[in-house]
């Protein structure tokens, strides 16, 4: 199951490098949408589980809430080490760089979404509502994943080739990923601290990425209330799900 949900993250990967090459008026909407979903994810199901699952604490704070707050800096680390951010929104910095700064920058997000694969595959180790509201957050921003690896490997001045290859390779990484999930079972106390590491780095990417490209061209109110009703769907699925 885990492996063919993550189908859908390889097909939204997809269509997100579709839409940096053919760039619509309406992707605000769609990113604004991701961002709620995402949010909704790790503040109603990630969270809880996370807790519930890892259980101990050090030094009086749970053990989940400081894996929680490590994925948000490490998030944090990765963009500023590894992927150029002005890049991903279309920046001018990267005229006059070699092609293997946004090659470099595309692995990174193509290693990110091994790590979205694995997250799936852990969540439906805890159960089928924990794998399906965990991959509604990662296919949702999977979209952004693979709009931006088109444009930071693209703005480098890669070639067609070099770009679609590296698009292909961000789509298969999270598939690969819920599969490896296969042939381990992960222990319920570590599987509930790599859920809170995960969640921390979610909503990194929700709070900092996805929803301010959502609002850079077009700071619509359309767009919040698409971030809204992404939070009341989740909302909507984790009450249904319990």
């Amino acid at each position: 199951m885990a492996v063919f949900v993550a189908l859908g993250a390889f097909l939204m990967t997809l269509a997100g490098g579709w839409a940096a090459h053919r760039v619509t008026d309406r992707r605000h909407l769609v990113l604004g949408l991701a961002g709620g979903l995402m949010l909704g994810v790790v503040g109603l199901e990630l969270l809880p589980e996370s807790l519930e699952a890892a259980g101990t604490e050090v030094y009086g704070v749970p053990a989940a809430l400081l894996l929680f707050v490590t994925g948000f800096l490490l998030a944090h680390l990765m963009e500023h080490l590894l992927v150029p951010r002005q890049a991903a929104h279309g920046g001018e910095e990267a005229i006059g760089r070699s092609p293997e700064v946004g090659l470099t920058a595309a692995a990174a997000m193509v290693g990110h979404s091994a790590m979205d694969g694995v997250a799936i595959g852990a969540a439906f180790q805890v159960g089928g509502g924990m794998g399906a509201a965990v991959a509604v957050a990662v296919i949702a921003h999977d979209f952004a994943d693979g709009f931006n690896t088109y444009t930071l490997t693209s703005v480098y001045g890669n070639t067609r080739r070099r770009v679609l290859l590296m698009l292909c390779a961000d789509a298969v990484a999270p598939v690969a990923g819920a599969a490896s999930t296969l042939f381990f079972t992960i222990p319920e106390p570590l599987l509930g601290g790599y859920l809170g590491l995960f969640g921390g780095a979610l909503l990194y990417l929700a709070a900092a990425e996805i929803l301010p490209e959502a609002h850079h061209v077009h700071p619509a109110r359309s767009t919040l209330l698409c971030t809204i009703a992404g939070v009341l769907f989740i909302w909507l699925v984790v009450g249904t799900i319990h």
